[in-house]
């Protein structure tokens, strides 16, 4: 999901009043906090879980690790008279844990809309995003009703409890073993959807719509956090083969690969995909104007659009009768993009997903599936396995801004797939990162990408407020302000990080490893923490403990000047913050002449207080701190000195 506004020049202050927040704001892993060298060393070991064979040291995958393999069989029927979708699908669970399981647990992301749902009856406000709202609600929707649940022949009892259903198995599945179970369902879909759906008129883009199994992991067992709306999901990979039974007057994409073409496709749209295969330009296979007379044409019956997807870790569709359908190519790769006739800012909306999947596949991890195709629609922007939801937008800028975020959660957490409804910095923060790049590429030579740049940090001081800024390390549904703690402080800790603390190629080099390492599998921030650690050749703990786990604030300043009666010049450098981090320090001299040195955090392990020493014969008339204003200081007041 994305932060509407996000691409503004100006920031904007964002603010969730969350009711939920039972713990005072600045409350976070109680451990973790801490002022510093008044009480503990802020270069102390972090309290991390101990290494394992299944998560080492290191940072990596161990021998033993394991996780669950999820397969999906749906076919589902739309009925859009009444908005209903009916379904019947069958899950292959196969069980890679060293565990007898007995039951099994499943998500019902979709009775959000519930009347006596935990979001509804606690009346969870709004999440705002600048002039956009993320409201949590379906006014007119009632979830999913489970008609039933089976094995084979065999009626499964099984208990609905909010967001999430329990499933008591006819036997347990031993370790290796594989189990299957059958589900009817129905689904009224809302026109607002929890921030994850919707529809507008005949648009539909559908998400979080089917019953998923929960994930089972070494960590945490069963993961059955409550869905209230802030956090998003957590899936197993696996495989689907999907049905969807809709009016023949529809066009639809999804997430997979058509496997009847013949069936819903003309043979001249066949023929422009096939166009589009070998293109990296822009082919049309529905025209605007062809879309446009689409728009009238009535449905005559119904129509099975048959899709096929390997190794992803959740489903979503998107359908109407008046799409405009772009492709072209990128390394075997087709890039589609599905907008309205009216939305002609979306023309040029192929040509940034191709430059978007290009820049992340190269830079990060190759782009693992056969399509990336984004959909123009009523959604703020959500992503989905192969399939992201893109609002019209106004500008160029907005659009770029929001397709290349929506797109790079391809790699976080679709491919990295972390449990974004813990952790949703390493999920929405990793992408805004990584977007930041993008837009640069995109707008190299514009003002944009210069702005863009900047904006994690100048966001800073509207954010970062003593006394009711929250430690990143809080789950989205105790987060007050989200857009800061989700997106752009963990976007200003990488960067810094890249800049500052590791250098680019260092950094570029331990992220990508870490991100082939963690590809399809199940990373915590603690194989995160030790990875780049491990792979950068940096203690890193100070690093992870300012940003993460606490609110610590950076304030480095010059106290004082001095020079001894061997001519020794001074410079008194103080960390008068509970954040340390390394310094930069020009100098200037009596003669005209300057330098500028990088001082290692290492600076400060034997305490808040470090005397840089000139030599003598050396005359200093002026020294500054953070001269480049790279870092988040609170008062840079007391950052210079001048004779």
């Amino acid at each position: 999901m994305k932060p509407r506004r996000m691409l503004d020049i100006a920031p904007r202050l964002i603010v969730f009043a969350a009711t939920l927040l039972l713990l005072a704001p600045t409350t976070a892993v109680a451990q973790e906090e801490g002022p510093g060298w008044k009480t503990r060393s802020p270069f102390r070991p972090l309290n991390l879980p101990a290494a394992n064979t299944l998560r080492t040291g290191a940072g990596r995958p161990g021998p033993d690790y394991w996780q669950q393999k999820v397969d999906y069989r749906i076919d589902v029927s739309l009925d859009p008279t009444n908005q209903l979708l009916t379904g019947s699908e069958t899950i292959r669970y196969t069980n890679n844990s060293p565990h007898a399981l007995s039951t099994l647990w499943l998500k019902l992301d979709a009775n959000l809309c519930n009347p006596d749902s935990e979001a509804r009856v606690l009346e969870v406000p709004p999440l705002l995003f600048g002039d956009s709202v993320f409201d949590f609600t379906c006014s007119d929707g009632t979830g999913i009703s489970l008609d039933r649940v089976a094995a084979g022949d065999r009626e499964l009892e099984h208990e609905v409890m909010g967001t999430i259903a329990r499933v008591d198995l006819p036997h347990p599945v031993p370790p290796g073993g594989r189990t299957e179970i059958e589900i009817d369902w129905r689904m009224t879909l809302p026109e607002y959807g929890y921030g994850r759906m919707g529809r507008d008129g005949t648009l539909y883009q559908v998400a979080q719509w089917y019953p998923r199994v929960a994930v089972y992991d070494d960590v945490s067992g069963w993961n059955l956090t409550p869905f209230l709306g802030a956090g998003e999901f957590y899936q197993e990979y696996g495989s689907f083969q999907v049905a969807l039974t809709v009016p023949d007057n529809f066009v639809v994409t999804a997430t997979g690969t058509i496997q009847n073409p013949d069936a819903v496709l003309t043979d001249e749209q066949q023929a422009r995909l096939a166009r589009a295969d070998g293109s990296e330009d822009a082919v049309a296979v529905i025209t605007g104007s062809e879309a446009r007379s689409n728009r009238d044409r009535r449905a005559s019956g119904s129509k099975t659009w048959r899709f096929a997807a390997e190794n992803v870790r959740d489903f979503a569709f998107a359908m109407a009768p008046d799409f405009r359908w772009d492709a072209s190519s990128y390394n075997g790769i087709r890039i589609q993009t599905f907008y309205r006739p009216e939305a002609t800012l979306w023309e040029e909306a192929n040509r940034m997903s191709w430059v978007t999947i290009q820049h992340f596949s190269e830079r990060l991890y190759p782009y693992p599936w056969p399509h990336a195709t984004t959909v123009e629609g009523p959604n703020d922007g959500m992503e989905y396995p192969m399939l992201t939801f893109v609002p019209t937008e106004t500008t160029r800028e907005g659009l770029y801004w929001v397709l290349t975020h929506e797109f790079g959660h391809e790699w976080y957490p679709m491919i990295v797939n972390t449990n974004e409804r813990l952790h949703p910095w390493m999920d929405e923060g990793f992408n805004t990162f990584i977007d930041i790049e993008s837009v640069e590429v995109y707008f190299e030579g514009e003002p944009y990408a210069d702005a863009i740049s900047v904006q994690p940090l100048e966001l800073w001081a509207d954010h970062s407020v003593p006394g009711t800024e929250q430690a990143m390390a809080l789950s989205p549904d105790q987060q007050h302000d989200l857009f800061w703690a989700a997106y752009f402080k963990p976007a200003l800790m990488l960067h810094t990080l890249q800049y500052e603390i590791l250098g680019k190629e260092r950094f570029d080099r331990a992220f990508s490893e870490y991100t082939h390492a963690w590809a399809f599998k199940h990373p915590t921030p603690a194989d995160f923490f030790r990875f780049m650690e491990d792979a950068s050749g940096m203690d890193l703990d100070w690093f992870w403990r300012g940003w993460v786990y606490s609110t610590a604030r950076l304030d480095q300043a010059i106290g004082g000047v001095e020079t001894t009666d061997d001519g020794v010049t001074e410079i008194r450098l103080e960390s008068r913050g509970d954040m340390v981090m390394p310094a930069e320090l020009r100098i200037e001299y009596g003669d005209g002449t300057s330098e500028t040195l990088k001082l290692p955090v290492e600076m400060w392990k034997l305490g808040p207080e470090y005397a840089y020493r000139v030599p003598a014969g050396r005359e200093v008339t002026g020294a500054q701190l953070d001269p480049r204003e790279v870092y988040p200081d609170d008062d840079r007041a007391n950052n210079a000195w001048s004779r």
